[in-house]
């Protein structure tokens, strides 16, 4: 098994343009993926932060990508970090979000790397990537979700 990337896709009842917004959008981001908010930068090298209620937690991180309707991408810090420290292959791991559509289905694809890079020791690396792996199927569903739920 490849412990260095994760690879996960869902198909969603909806165009490939309201799909781009779920995903790219701080308004719908914060609640399929986070339950109390986001904040989104939408160039390469804006600002990304997605709140959970649970622990207070929050996800920071750098876009990647944007290229609309088709790709998103962002690098987000695995690891305790001072606030503002950059995110480099050490630190952080790569979320890329691809989207095709077939009709009014948009199939969405998201890999996560670079877990090998981590300055963690393996086995935590490991079981940092198990918990991811579980954990894309689950966001995929609030995608899924979400994208049902939300008004064309």
């Amino acid at each position: 098994m490849d412990t260095n990337i994760i690879e996960r896709e869902v198909a969603i009842e909806a165009p490939i343009e309201r799909v781009w917004s779920l995903i790219t959008q701080a308004e719908h981001l914060g609640t399929w993926f986070g339950d109390a908010g986001a904040e989104i930068d939408l160039r390469p090298g804006g600002a990304l932060q997605v709140h959970w209620q649970e622990g207070d937690h929050t996800l920071v991180g750098t876009v990647d990508a944007v290229e609309p309707t088709s790709r998103f991408a962002f690098r987000w810090h695995q690891l305790d970090t001072p606030a503002g420290a950059d995110l480099t292959e050490q630190n952080s791991t790569l979320v890329e979000f691809s989207l095709t559509s077939e009709g009014d289905t948009t199939h969405v694809r998201v890999v996560e790397s670079g877990f090998g890079s981590l300055a963690l020791p393996e086995n935590e690396r490991v079981e940092m990537h198990a918990d991811h792996s579980g954990g894309w199927p689950v966001e995929l569903g609030h995608l899924q979700a979400h994208a049902a739920g939300v008004a064309a």
